[in-house]
C-alpha cells in the first residue's frame, strides 16, 4: 500500500538499505526535498548540509534517538513520525524474547535440530514479579499480556496512567533502585534520553537479583555495555533478553554475541507483516500529506 502512495505522489525516490551512518548521510545531503529513514543517521550536520533544499524528515517507526530532534528544530525542519503503530508487535516479542530466555528455547532447539536430545531446566513465568519500565503503549501492552501469565507487576516511568494500573493491578514504584532490588524481570519500554542513557550500570546494576532477567526491546545504550557483560559472565543475572544492540549491526566480537545466558535478535520487534506495513502506510503518508500542504499525523517538534 505505502508503495502505492509514493508512486501516486509522482516523487523522484532514491533508494539506500539503511540503516545509513553519518558518514553516508553527509555524502547524500543536499540532493532531497525529503528524507523517508529509519535508524540513519540525522545529525545536525547532516541536516544542516540538507539546507535549504530539505523541507521535512518523515521517520519511519517511533524512536527518534537517530535524528537530532533539536538541530532540526533550530533549522526549522519537521520531524514526523509514527506512534501507535507498533505497539502490539513489540510487546508480543517482549514475550518471544522472555519466554525463549527463561526455557533456554534456542539452545534447545539447536540441540534437538543436531540430532541430540538434551534437556534443560527452565524457570516459570507464573508468580514472578516484571517491572516495566516506560508506561506509554507499549509498556501497557506488556503489561496485559504479562496479567495473562500470572505475573506481578510494578511499574516505573514519568508517564503514569492511573486507571489502567488500577485495572490490571499495577504497582507504582517511585525509585528506580527498589525496581531493580524487587524485579524478578526487568522490561525495558522506555525512550533514550540523556537522563535514560545507562540507566542501568555498574552503580545499580548489582542490585538486581541473581536469578533476574532484564528484557529490552527498546534501546541498547539504556544499560551500560560493561556492567551488564560483566554481570552475565558472572551469572549475577540469569539472562538478558534483547532486540536491540549499543550498535547495529554489531562489529565482530561484540561482548554479548555468543554469552549462554543471551537471547538476541536484529530489532526485529516491530518486523511483521502487519505492522511493517502500518508504520510504512503511516510515515509515507506524514510524508504526502506535507509535501502536499496538509497537516501530517504527528510531528515530534514544532517551532
Amino acid at each position: 500500500m505505502h508503495h502505492d502512495l509514493l508512486a501516486k505522489a509522482r516523487f523522484d525516490i532514491v533508494r539506500e538499505r539503511g540503516p545509513l551512518t553519518e558518514k553516508r548521510m553527509l555524502e547524500l545531503a543536499g540532493q532531497f526535498d525529503a528524507y523517508l529513514c529509519g535508524d540513519d543517521a540525522l545529525t545536525r550536520a547532516v541536516i544542516q548540509r540538507s539546507l535549504p533544499r530539505l523541507r521535512v524528515i518523515s521517520k519511519y517507526g517511533i524512536g527518534l534517538d537517530k535524528i537530532d530532534v533539536q538541530a532540526a528544530t533550530d533549522l526549522k525542519v519537521p520531524v514526523l513520525f509514527t506512534p501507535g503503530v507498533n505497539h502490539t508487535t513489540v510487546a508480543e516479542h517482549t514475550f518471544a524474547l522472555l519466554l525463549a530466555a527463561v526455557r533456554n528455547l534456542v539452545p534447545e532447539a539447536n540441540h534437538v535440530a543436531a540430532g541430540r536430545w538434551t534437556r534443560i531446566t527452565g524457570t516459570e513465568l507464573c508468580d514472578k514479579t516484571m517491572a516495566i519500565v516506560g508506561f506509554g503503549r507499549i509498556g501497557r501492552e506488556v503489561a496485559v499480556r504479562a496479567r495473562a501469565f500470572g505475573i506481578n507487576l510494578l511499574g516505573y516511568g514519568t508517564y503514569w496512567d492511573e486507571a489502567f494500573a488500577a485495572q490490571h493491578s499495577i504497582v507504582r514504584v517511585a525509585n528506580f533502585e527498589d525496581v531493580l532490588r524487587q524485579a524478578d524481570i526487568v522490561s525495558l519500554h522506555t525512550k533514550l534520553t540523556p537522563a535514560t542513557r545507562h540507566m542501568i550500570n555498574a552503580g545499580n546494576i548489582g542490585l538486581m537479583k541473581p536469578t533476574a532477567v532484564i528484557v529490552n526491546c527498546a534501546r541498547g545504550e539504556l544499560i551500560e555495555l560493561k556492567a551488564l557483560v560483566e554481570a552475565l559472565k558472572a551469572r549475577k543475572l540469569l539472562a538478558y533478553a534483547s532486540d536491540v544492540l549499543d550498535q547495529e549491526p554489531p562489529p565482530a566480537g561484540h561482548p554479548l554475541i555468543g554469552l549462554p545466558n543471551v537471547v538476541l535478535t536484529p530489532h526485529i520487534g516491530s518486523r511483521t507483516h502487519e505492522s511493517v506495513q502500518r508504520q510504512a502506510t503511516c510515515a509515507v503518508e506524514n510524508l504526502t500529506r506535507f509535501m502536499s500542504g496538509k497537516a501530517p499525523i504527528a510531528q515530534a517538534n514544532s517551532f
